[in-house]
């Protein structure tokens, strides 16, 4: 059983910064990808970035340059560091995780918001 546990959404104004967290309860399980995706009000799921355990990295447009991910394997944590928050990016932010072979695990989800 793997669980993953997500911290550091909250409310923040146009502009503001906010980094999230996804911890693994697991250590002995090597991730192959760790990312992040989310659901914007109405709308469906949708990928925001992901890291390979090299290092990798995938953004999706709407992100670029302003957001960055990154990873500890050691502890098998995922971070996004949120800078410069648009209304557009209020959103359930979901942690996911891969490992080989077997089907994605999520995280229970962190609320955005973006709201002056």
């Amino acid at each position: 059983q793997v669980v993953l546990v997500e911290s550091g959404g909250g409310k923040v104004q146009p502009g503001g910064s906010l980094r999230l967290t996804c911890a693994a309860t697991r250590r002995d399980i090597t991730f192959v990808n760790m990312g992040w995706y989310r659901e914007p009000p109405g709308k469906e799921r949708e990928l925001v970035a992901t890291i390979s355990i090299g290092g990798d990295r995938n953004y999706a447009d709407s992100v670029k340059g302003r957001f960055a991910i990154s990873r500890t394997n050691s502890n098998n944590t995922v971070y996004l560091q949120m800078d410069n928050l648009e209304f557009e990016d209020t959103a359930v932010y979901y942690c996911n995780a891969k490992v080989h072979l077997l089907p994605d695990f999520w995280g229970q989800g962190t609320q955005v918001t973006v709201s002056s």
